[in-house]
């Protein structure tokens, strides 16, 4: 999804001419939408799931909650932030669809007295710098769930502390204590990885 031909820039707000023609279903509309926006919701939601296929599902449901919603949308708004609440929302439901899910395999694991393998999962790196990205990675997935999502939305998708404590529904001083303290725990975690690895 996030490689291909080069994806057009759409301006970061929705015009009413735009958003009429989203909410009418208009393809070409939502094509330009979705190739313009995808490669950030991609991003945002690897970093957060460490986990490319989960990563791509995520972004196709993402676009799907954007196609019902539109209407919601007000015109003249920016539109990363609402992509991003969405977004949010999609993998916190995800996780406890999970959850639930985990929680029935245990049940059965009990029950029957079979064993649950584990499904190891292990990022998939493209980059010229596989290695870095992959030890940042790690290091991300093992912070709480709130700093690793207020870092990412900081410093890889460029948004503001007020954006952010929007999305998270926090003060924006939350917000950027949420971020001080990440980075201060990437520091520690980054050089435990490099001693280790």
């Amino acid at each position: 999804m996030p490689s291909g031909p080069a994806q057009p820039e759409l301006p970061d707000v929705v015009t009413p001419v735009l958003h009429a023609r989203l909410v009418a279903g208009d393809e070409a509309a939502w094509l330009e939408f979705v190739q313009a926006y995808e490669g950030r919701m991609y991003g945002y939601l690897y970093r957060l799931e460490g986990n490319s296929e989960d990563a791509l599902d995520l972004t196709q449901e993402v676009f799907y909650r954007a196609w019902r919603s539109i209407r919601t949308f007000r015109p003249g708004e920016r539109v990363l932030p609402w992509l991003y609440q969405v977004a949010r929302n999609t993998q916190i439901e995800s996780h406890r669809r999970k959850q639930l899910q985990r929680f029935s395999l245990e049940e059965a694991r009990e029950d029957v007295g079979f064993e649950v393998t584990s499904a190891a999962r292990s990022p998939i790196q493209n980059a010229e710098s596989a290695e870095a990205q992959g030890r940042v990675q790690r290091a991300l997935l093992r912070l709480a769930d709130e700093y690793r999502e207020a870092v990412v939305l900081r410093f890889v998708e460029d948004l503001t502390y007020d954006e952010i404590a929007q999305i998270q529904g926090v003060a924006v001083g939350t917000a950027k204590s949420r971020v001080f303290r990440a980075k201060e725990q990437l520091a520690g975690l980054l050089g435990d990885l490099s001693d280790t690895h």
